[in-house]
This record gives C-alpha cells, sequence and structure tokens, in this order.
C-alpha cells in the first residue's frame, strides 16, 4: 500500500463509527465521500478513484491485499511472508507480488478475520491454525515468536467449480483406460487410498473419484478443514474435526468423528486425509468393519511409503505387533492411487497399485498402471500411464455384478 492508500485510509479510519457495526453501503459512500475530498485537492483519474475505492473497501471489509489474489482463478497459492514478501504460483511458476501490506498489524488483522470465520483461534500462545476461506480454499497461519519473519500465511486455493474425470483425461492426468476401470473399482466398493506429495492433487483426485459413487448410498465425510466438494448425493453428513477453545477445551478429533460415523449407519465413509493415530479407526473400525468403498487420503512419495507410514501412524494409536497391523492394513485396502508432480509442474498418476495380502513379513502389492516417460517436448513431460498387470482381487467386481 503506497503513501496515498495510506492517507486515504487514515481518513476513512478517523470517520468510522466504532461503536457499531456498519453496513457495506455506508462504508461505501464514506470511501467516495473521503475519494472526492482527496481529488478536490489534488486531481484523480475516474478511473484511479475506482482502484483505490475498491482497494479501501477490501481493506476494511475483506482480505485487504490479498483479494484480487483470491479472486484471481489463474493463482493455485498464495505465501504470505510477513507484511512485505507476497509469492504467488500460477501454472507451477512462483513469482513475487508487487502488493505489500501496510503493517503487521493490519496482516495479523486480516489473519483473525480468517481464522474467526471458522470458529477457531491463533495467537501468542497457539500461533499455529489451519482453516479456510468462504470459497473453500485452505489456509495455514503461524505467527510469531515461532515465525521469526513476521506473520505467515499460506493460502491453497481449489477451483471453484469441481475438476472432473473429464477434465484431468484431457489434461493428460490420467488415461481413459485407468479412469474406466477405477470406476468399476469405486462402483464395486473397493478401499482406496489415494497418495502422493504436497500439490500433487489428492483432494481433487478424490473428488472426482467419488463422482462414481452410486447416488443411492449414504455417505459421511470427515477432515479437519472440509474441502471435499462431493455432488449429487442426496444421502451426505459432512463433518468437521474442531480445535480446543481458548481454555483448551471443545476439541473434536479426527478420531472421534470416524467413531461416531460408524454409529451413523454409513454405506462409506471418507477421510479427507489422515495424519496420525485416526488411522486406526479408518483402517480397523471402518474398512474392515462392514463399509467397503471406503476412502482416504495420506503424504507419501511411493505406494510403498505410504504402506510404511500407514503401519507407523497406526502403531501411534494402538498397542499391537507390526505383524498385526501389517496384517490389518492389508485386509483393509485394496488399492493405493499415487499421484505426483513432474518436474514440469504437471499432476499425473503415476502408479495404480493392488494390495494382494500379507506373506513373509510383509504387505504384498502388485502395480496395475505405472506412468513411463518417454522424454521432452515444448518443456513439457510426455508419457503415459500404462497398464502392467491384472487385478488379482476380483471378488468384489463379481459381487457387484461386474464379469471379469
Amino acid at each position: 500500500m503506497g503513501i496515498l492508500e495510506e492517507q486515504l485510509y487514515d481518513r476513512v479510519m478517523e470517520r468510522l463509527d466504532l461503536t457499531r457495526d456498519m453496513e457495506d453501503e455506508e462504508l461505501t459512500e464514506l470511501i467516495h465521500s473521503v475519494l472526492l475530498e482527496a481529488s478536490e485537492e489534488e486531481y484523480l483519474p475516474l478511473k484511479e478513484q475506482i482502484r483505490l475505492s475498491k482497494q479501501l473497501f477490501h481493506s476494511f471489509r475483506k482480505l485487504d491485499v490479498l483479494q484480487e489474489l483470491v479472486e484471481d482463478e489463474s493463482i493455485t497459492e498464495i505465501m504470505i511472508n510477513g507484511k512485505d514478501d507476497i509469492f504467488v504460483e500460477r501454472r507451477g511458476k512462483v513469482t513475487r507480488s508487487e502488493r505489500k501490506f501496510m503493517s503487521d498489524a493490519k496482516l495479523e488483522d486480516v489473519i483473525q478475520r480468517i481464522v474467526s470465520g471458522t470458529n477457531r483461534y491463533v495467537n501468542e500462545l497457539s500461533p499455529i491454525v489451519d482453516a479456510r476461506l468462504e470459497d473453500g480454499s485452505r489456509v495455514n497461519v503461524v505467527l510469531k515468536p515461532v515465525a521469526l519473519n513476521g506473520p505467515i500465511m499460506t493460502i491453497r486455493k481449489f477451483p471453484k467449480e469441481k475438476v472432473t474425470m473429464e477434465q484431468l483425461i484431457a489434461w493428460d492426468s490420467v488415461t481413459e483406460d485407468a479412469v474406466n476401470f477405477l470406476e468399476m473399482l469405486v462402483k464395486a466398493k473397493y478401499n482406496i487410498f489415494v497418495s502422493g506429495g504436497t500439490g500433487a492433487g489428492k483432494t481433487t483426485f478424490l473428488n472426482a473419484l467419488s463422482d462414481y459413487i452410486p447416488k443411492d448410498e449414504r455417505i459421511i465425510t470427515i477432515e479437519d478443514n472440509a474441502e471435499l466438494q462431493i455432488k449429487n448425493v442426496p444421502n451426505l453428513v459432512r463433518l468437521e474435526a474442531r480445535g480446543a477453545n481458548l481454555e483448551g477445551e471443545g476439541a473434536v478429533t479426527i478420531r472421534e468423528l470416524i467413531k461416531s460415523a460408524l454409529r451413523m449407519r454409513p454405506d462409506r465413509i471418507i477421510v479427507g486425509e489422515v495424519r496420525g493415530e485416526e488411522t486406526v479407526d479408518m483402517i480397523s473400525s471402518a474398512m474392515l468393519n462392514g463399509h467397503s468403498g471406503s476412502m482416504s487420503t495420506g503424504h507419501s512419495n511411493n505406494p510403498t511409503d505410504m504402506l510404511h507410514r500407514l503401519e507407523t501412524m497406526m502403531m501411534m494409536g494402538i498397542d499391537l505387533p507390526l505383524a498385526a497391523i501389517q496384517r490389518q492394513i492389508a485386509s483393509a485396502l485394496d488399492i493405493i492411487i499415487h499421484l505426483g508432480r513432474l518436474r514440469d509442474k504437471s499432476r499425473k498418476v503415476l502408479e495404480i497399485t493392488e494390495v494382494l495380502g500379507y506373506e513373509n513379513g510383509q504387505i504384498q502389492t502388485q502395480t496395475l498402471y505405472e506412468f513411463q516417460e518417454e522424454g521432452m517436448k515444448d518443456e513439457k513431460v510426455q508419457g503415459t500411464l500404462v497398464k502392467a498387470a491384472e487385478l488379482v482381487h476380483r471378488d468384489k467386481l463379481l459381487a457387484a455384478g461386474y464379469t471379469v
């Protein structure tokens, strides 16, 4: 924000009635009157007045200098490293924005506005929080004293319209053959896990995959922050975890929500992401307890790493020998879909793996589809998802009426 904007902001602040909530129309009129006076003192073109009016309104009502970045559909991520350093990601490329906050206090004010909108809180005693914007964008905040260079906020944006499998095929993220195969597995109620690194598109893919769930089923989604966009399912229940209040009370964990969901007569349970001991309930209670067709996501570098992470996370929540945990995972999981972000920043399905069972002290798997790279062309990675093997466990397909 430049010197002129700061001066106009101060003028508006001086005239604000802080004893009551001012309507948007009233605030707009106040801003216009301040701009009119400023224009009489020093000529401001109409185009500049419109720009300043919008910026001032955003400062008082919305996300200040971030508002237009949030509204820019070409931007997929916004990274704020203190008041002076704002970076944005477009088409996989990160660049520095010219925008700056007027002060750390103004940035913190925007952060509090976002966090309070999701009934959460963040302060020096509890300096880390996850929240979301009204449009569903994911927000992570880290404050001082943990963040040494000022308030830090990262906003992961999601498309306003749900991405479909047809679009993913058009973007060469997955092949039509693999999608037809996955559609059968979803309808036949195979338990599916989507893995991948940060920004690989796990939530987007899980959303698209959910389109194949039969519409007459009762679905319960469980998330830390509600991001899933499951559409056209009439019998849908959406649950969201909650952190503790300022007194350290009232927290509702993912694990508690999964346990509650089991008593809500679900056909399937979809957990946005598992990160810890709630994996026990997802694997042992949901997938192994008559709720076939359940799905979730997790961070990993490949399907094998995902299985190792699931083992570790289950050990955090239950006192069982590793072999027993491995047997449970092998019995619960049917398919792992691994996504990756290639060096050209494109997101693709890199591997579809079948979990075969437990044998010789480890979980046995086989690769069904694998991405094979064929070089570079016009700075884009060339390649395709190739079928590598036939599905071994076909009992659910046969039970669902498919002739395999």
